[in-house]
């Protein structure tokens, strides 16, 4: 009989730290503030570019204050920790005004991208460090129910050794609009996701190879090179990883039929899983799966299901293992530092893909 896998995130003893939230968009009005309500967290004020947005935002989820200046908020005596959701471009910006106020303010959630790039994400970390400011990053796909699932199978040895992964996303994402200002579309928004989840699950690569194209649909509105994105990461020990992430999926937008998923799979020498994610059919509530088989239980396919879905429930863990960093005294499971490493991994996609070879995650980490 194979222990139920935990897919749940570890939550603080003391959910009461009165949290700051910077940006009023939809993912902080939608999925960060919908999920701290639901786990008992204490968001007490928000403000952002446009006033008006923060007010009605602060009134749909009943945060006591709003100031017309993200500066103003930082000011506030009672915020301990803040919720960084704003542009990468301006996100270092946002950091250099909170290390300012180390005298309240012990902790920082920031949203990924941590920054434009690797050189950006690394001032962010040292300005936190010297602080003494605890940094954690919005790495939110780690706490998607399958993905902790798998995790949990991993560690549990019902798999084995891992052999081979992949991702495969056949999704039409919605752009924000500073996309365009920035010229990116997948690698630093949508493929983050899945290089920091290999990352979680099997650890540092030593090399990746990227392929990219531009999104024929996407390069009507603005220019970019990183539309379609296919990468190849290797490990030491022979492991291999790979995602493909297709933002085109064919011209499901212009007429045709949808095919529209994202699915991953792991395969080890003594076990096998596979899993959904459920986040293209949002708004519509659909949890995330997995199914796997092992060698110590063989002949069957295990199924747990759960309710919780990737958005919003997902940020009830962003958030958790900050607060629960900051209650025992240690690093957040998605520290500052150890997402140097993802942001690294992103900057040698885009290396490999420009120069059209391998490149070492070494190479970015010793150029910065």
């Amino acid at each position: 009989m194979l222990a139920p896998l935990n897919y749940l995130p570890q939550l603080p003893q003391d959910r009461g730290r009165p949290i700051g939230c910077i940006g009023s968009g939809f993912i902080m009005a939608d999925c960060h503030l919908v999920a701290y309500r639901k786990a008992g967290f204490n968001p007490v004020a928000i403000a952002s570019r446009n006033p008006a947005n923060a007010k009605a935002v602060a009134e749909r989820h009943s945060l006591a204050k709003t100031f017309d200046t993200y500066q103003e908020l930082l000011a506030d005596p009672e915020i301990e920790v803040v919720d960084v959701a704003v542009p990468p471009d301006v996100q270092l910006e946002v950091i250099r005004k909170i290390v300012e106020h180390n005298d309240h303010i012990r902790g920082v959630l920031a949203q990924k991208p941590m920054g434009m790039n690797y050189g950006e994400a690394k001032q962010i970390v040292e300005l936190c460090e010297q602080a003494g400011i605890t940094l954690a990053v919005n790495q939110n796909m780690r706490y998607d129910q399958s993905i902790r699932a798998c995790k949990d199978a991993l560690d549990h040895g019902y798999l084995g050794e891992p052999i081979f992964a992949s991702i495969d996303m056949r999704a039409i994402p919605h752009w924000m609009p500073w996309q365009e200002r920035l010229g990116w579309v997948t690698l630093r928004i949508m493929s983050i996701h899945h290089l920091d989840t290999f990352r979680y699950l099997f650890g540092d690569p030593v090399r990746v190879f990227a392929s990219t194209r531009s999104d024929p649909r996407t390069e009507q509105k603005f220019a970019h090179q990183d539309g379609i994105c296919l990468y190849i990461l290797e490990y030491e020990n022979g492991f291999r990883a790979s995602a493909w992430d297709d933002v085109w999926t064919g011209p499901a937008s212009e007429g045709a039929e949808k095919d529209i998923y994202i699915r991953w799979r792991v395969e080890g020498d003594e076990g096998m899983a596979r899993g959904t994610i459920g986040w293209p059919e949002y708004p519509n509530p659909t949890p995330s799966t997995i199914d796997f088989t092992t060698t110590k239980d063989s002949d069957q396919w295990h199924q747990p299901r759960w309710n919780e879905v990737w958005f919003p429930d997902a940020f009830v863990g962003t958030m958790a293992q900050l607060l629960c960093a900051l209650e025992e005294e240690r690093e957040p499971d998605i520290g500052g530092r150890d997402n140097l490493k993802t942001m690294a991994l992103v900057d040698a996609c885009y290396l490999s893909a420009n120069e059209h070879r391998a490149v070492e995650l070494a190479e970015i980490l010793v150029k910065s």
